[in-house]
């Protein structure tokens, strides 16, 4: 059996990467192998025996200037992985987002203990400064996967020529420091992602795709037709929540009820005040038992994403509980939802079209639950534990 050194920037969940982080381990812990957390410090972490080893990571939410250091290059990481390193055996290193908290400064200390470098890519960080080639909520390949500098002028972070500035930096000094030269192999969680990273210079026979999976046995089935529509996930423009408002703004008869918080929050209580949207509820963010009862008792979920979604956690998880997603035909939505199979796939930023399947789904219960089922075989089939774990270990086999 394999020690596998799992390498992120956070031992919680906050999104759907750390939910994989956490997800995988269980997976690789139930076939026998052992599994070894290195993340950065903090107070959310959930609890582990090899917390000792965090190192203390970048302050996102109050930087400082050490913290804009941290950002770029982290000694206190190098030294925390080293002493790991010095501790225990490892056969394979497992990265997942790391850049920011922990920086490449930690790939050469694993690369010289004669550790294969794996990094399961969850975003677009190797080929964009910002990790979402996005630019004012508009999609934006200007960068071309090398050029970062080309995302001063259209300040990228945030619409900030400092934040910017310090983005455009860690991902040049991340490609000095290995981000792409010390790494074995990477896994794309879709085929338009590794497509996309072939297109930006990463070599094809260096990258793979491994979608992401859900245990179904964790997750129990409800095929009986709720009367609302759900969304869970980010409030950010990107993941077109503007254009849901509006589509379901004139449904006053569907209840749409919306789980998360993110940076366009003020700005969709603004909408739904003005015009009086006492249908559409904004619940803050829900996790946990909270979040399985609102997508169990739900009719539909929807994910109206603008930008080039991976491979949405949120999709799998609806069609493991029996619920048909309403998603756009942008990224890697459409590898999985087939098209009025198992929900409907609608070009983005099209509200009134989006507007027709909510109407849909709400008018035909019956059809809708025939597609819940649908939903529910293909993951069971097709995304489910076992197969997931086969792939990943033919990627280790490849390079032990």
């Amino acid at each position: 059996m394999l020690t596998v050194l799992k390498i992120s920037q956070n031992h919680y969940v906050r999104g759907g990467s750390d939910r994989y982080f956490f997800t995988l381990g269980e997976l690789l812990r139930k076939h026998g192998h052992n599994v070894i957390p290195f993340t950065a410090a903090s107070p959310k972490n959930e609890p582990t025996e090899w917390e000792q080893y965090f190192p203390r990571g970048a302050d996102f939410e109050n930087p400082g200037p050490l913290d804009l250091l941290r950002f770029v290059y982290s000694r206190d990481a190098v030294k925390s992985i080293r002493r790991l390193l010095e501790n225990t055996t490892v056969d394979i290193a497992h990265f997942h987002i790391y850049h920011g908290k922990l920086t490449a400064s930690i790939l050469s200390s694993v690369k010289k203990a004669g550790i294969p470098l794996i990094q399961t890519l969850h975003d677009y960080k190797l080929t964009c400064p910002v990790a979402t080639h996005l630019t004012s909520e508009q999609i934006c390949e200007a960068c071309a996967g090398k050029h970062f500098i080309r995302a001063l002028p259209k300040r990228c972070n945030r619409g900030k020529l400092s934040r910017t500035a310090l983005s455009v930096t860690e991902s040049y000094v991340s490609r000095l420091l290995g981000s792409v030269d010390k790494f074995d192999h990477f896994i794309s969680v879709s085929n338009f992602h590794r497509k996309k990273m072939i297109q930006m210079g990463v070599p094809k026979d260096k990258i793979s795709t491994v979608h992401n999976f859900t245990d179904v046995s964790d997750f129990p089935a409800n095929y009986a037709g709720g009367d609302y529509v759900l969304y869970f996930g980010r409030i950010d423009r990107s993941k077109g929540i503007l254009s849901l408002i509006e589509a379901a703004m004139p449904l006053k008869h569907i209840p749409l009820y919306i789980a998360g918080e993110g940076e366009a929050t003020p700005e969709v209580q603004k909408m739904l005040d003005e015009n009086a949207c006492e249908h559409i509820h904004l619940l803050g963010f829900k996790s946990g038992d909270e979040l399985r009862d609102l997508i169990l008792n739900s009719l539909c979920t929807v994910l109206p994403s603008e930008w080039y979604e991976n491979c949405p956690m949120s999709i799998l998880e609806s069609f493991a509980y029996g619920k048909p997603v309403i998603g756009t035909t942008i990224g890697g939505i459409p590898e999985l939802i087939d098209n009025e199979v198992n929900g409907f796939l609608v070009p983005p930023k099209e509200p009134e079209q989006l507007r027709d399947r909510l109407l849909w789904m709400s008018e035909n219960k019956t059809e809708a639950i025939e597609m819940g089922k649908a939903a529910r075989k293909k993951v069971e089939t097709e995304f489910n534990a076992d197969i997931h774990y086969e792939k990943i270990m033919n990627v280790y086999q490849r390079l032990l």
